[in-house]
């Protein structure tokens, strides 16, 4: 590579060939590692400047490597002139997943660059029992030694927990999602198999633009496959659904193909069956109902700048969404699985017809529905009824009296919310963050806030915290309200979702592979913080990094042009 490099640009040449002695190509490995440690501890420092000494949170999760190493990678949450930022700070190798054990890695990554725990105000964790549990995990350890650094339960990951739950919350629904696996097993799982489908798909995309059923446009009607839906991806239960509808032609086609041209007998053809059944397709029209209104939540939280008052009041949403449905959703989604139906030939039965109960036998008819019972009570309403329930089970927090009292800073309504003893009784909550003086003035600062915000119309824009702090320091009301905003920014560094730490083990995969498996932990580390900040590795001066490593026992200085 660098041969192809001086080839191309003659300072380079100049700088390799002739200003450099013989040994000093900077091709070593040794040299390299030093120079991404340089390259990586810039980096760090540049986040450590740019945090100075406020308040932050961590976000923080385990998980394997290629060469089936624990790494534990961490996520700093912090404010900065009224911005939510979200910063990669480093990857550490744990030998052990013990509670114990991650506080302890979890306290020199912070140690190493110069973070006081003392100034941790927030944690943010996965559901695992070695994370969040109450009595023994690192959660508990931390605040053991930091009682005002909040555990926060990713929104995401209860989510998907709530989603995991609804999809087998009837043995109907269950079964169905039984039979989504083995559709697209059967018809993704070889490369034959896979190419027929694109194939007939293309085909049937190319028939309803050339009839105007659809039409073309940029991003419309990419290529796609079957996705396999998992416990543990977010949003694959209605990716897996949603395409399973937009090619459905092509899944019967290449289904009806499997069960023609296999010797053995296979269970493609009994697939085509049970999709070509009215209650294949009702179950998959409401989960995808149900699902969209849950997937939209899932993006929405997976936002580096969102904040925990805005997903409560995303959650809020979601679940008068989910009543709404419930209420009046049946007309409309009947409606839309009998156009379905008859579009593809599929028998939709008598409503009034009675059926046995799923599950029972018809003997004695004692359990016998009509099958408007079984497809209104015992699947919609069993539906709906049951992610309402997992919701509120799943997001019992949200009354707890910390995040009632940020809820009442929403500005939201000219901040309808607003509830002066419920905020006031935060500063009991951070007493470490707030003098006595401070709690004798606070009512009176927030009686002059809330006047001073409802008057001025700059304010009326803002939707949620995030928005709030962003315009109270932008026009200098930080200075006029300083508690107030002291109180927003606390509510704004309290997590939301592991997403960004998610999204480190995405990098992790590009970086460390199994033609690079055996690389060192120090070198992982600093190449991912290179990456994955690579925005503020683009600003820093090139001059600080080679200064750096000059003093690393370099006998001479770099060329110029390095």
């Amino acid at each position: 590579m660098l041969d192809w490099y001086k080839a191309r640009k003659e300072e380079v040449r100049i700088a390799f060939d002739e200003l450099c002695p013989g040994n000093a190509q900077m091709i070593s490995s040794t040299i390299q590692k030093q120079l991404a440690k340089s390259c990586g501890d810039a980096v760090r420092r540049a986040i450590k400047q740019e945090m100075g000494d406020n308040l932050f949170s961590v976000l923080v999760d385990e998980s394997r490597d290629i060469s089936v190493k624990e790494q534990m990678a961490l996520v700093v949450r912090y404010m900065n002139k009224g911005e939510v930022i979200e910063r990669f700070l480093g990857i550490k190798h744990v030998k052990e997943t013990t509670s114990e054990a991650l506080k302890k890695a979890l306290v020199e990554v912070l140690g190493k660059n110069g973070l006081l725990i003392a100034n941790l105000r927030g944690q943010g964790y996965d559901g695992a029992s070695n994370m969040r549990g109450e009595f023994n995990s690192v959660q508990k350890l931390v605040r053991d030694e930091n009682p005002y650094a909040f555990y926060m339960h990713c929104f995401a990951h209860r989510l998907q927990l709530v989603v995991v739950a609804v999809s087998r919350c009837c043995s109907s629904i269950e079964d169905f999602f039984e039979y989504v696996t083995l559709i697209v097993n059967a018809a993704g799982s070889s490369c034959k198999r896979k190419d027929i489908l694109l194939d007939q798909q293309r085909i049937n995309l190319l028939a309803k633009l050339e009839s105007g059923e659809i039409f073309s446009g940029r991003g419309k009607n990419q290529e796609t496959s079957l996705a396999r839906p998992g416990d543990t991806r977010w949003g694959s239960h209605y990716k897996t659904l949603a395409r399973i509808e937009s090619m459905w032609d092509a899944v019967i086609e290449v289904l009806t193909i499997v069960h023609e041209d296999e010797r053995n007998p296979s269970r493609a053809g009994g697939l085509v069956q049970i999709m070509e059944s009215f209650s294949f397709v009702f179950i998959m029209k409401l989960m995808l109902q149900i699902l969209r209104i849950t997937n939209q939540l899932s993006q929405l939280l997976q936002r580096k700048d969102q904040n925990i008052v805005q997903a409560m009041s995303l959650v809020t949403d979601v679940k008068s969404s989910l009543a709404n449905l419930r209420n009046h959703g049946w007309e409309p989604l009947f409606e839309d699985v009998k156009i379905f139906c008859n579009a593809n030939d599929i028998p939709v039965p008598n409503m009034d017809e009675v059926v046995p109960r799923f599950g029972r036998s018809r003997k004695g008819g004692r359990n016998n529905v009509t099958q408007e019972h079984f497809f209104r009570v015992d699947t919609f309403f069993a539906a709906i009824d049951s992610i309402t329930t997992k919701l509120d089970h799943r997001f019992n927090d949200m009354a707890s009296e910390l995040l009632c009292g940020f809820a009442c800073l929403d500005p939201r309504d000219s901040f309808s919310k607003f509830d002066l003893d419920k905020v006031a009784k935060l500063i009991d909550i951070y007493d470490a963050d707030f003098s006595n003086d401070d709690r004798k003035r606070i009512k009176i600062e927030l009686e002059l806030f809330i006047n001073h915000m409802r008057r001025h119309d700059d304010f009326r824009v803002c939707h949620d915290l995030a928005t709030l702090a962003k315009k109270m320091f932008k026009l200098e009301k930080n200075i006029m309200f300083p508690m107030v905003y002291r109180l927003i920014e606390l509510g704004l560094l309290l997590p939301v979702a592991t997403a960004s730490v998610e999204r480190a083990f995405s990098a992790m995969k590009i970086i460390k592979t199994d033609l690079r498996s055996k690389m060192s932990n120090g070198w992982l580390d600093d190449l991912m913080v290179c990456y994955i900040e690579r925005e503020i590795f683009k600003g820093i001066d090139l001059a600080e990094i080679k200064k750096e490593f000059q003093h690393k026992g370099r006998r001479m200085p770099l060329p110029r042009s390095i």
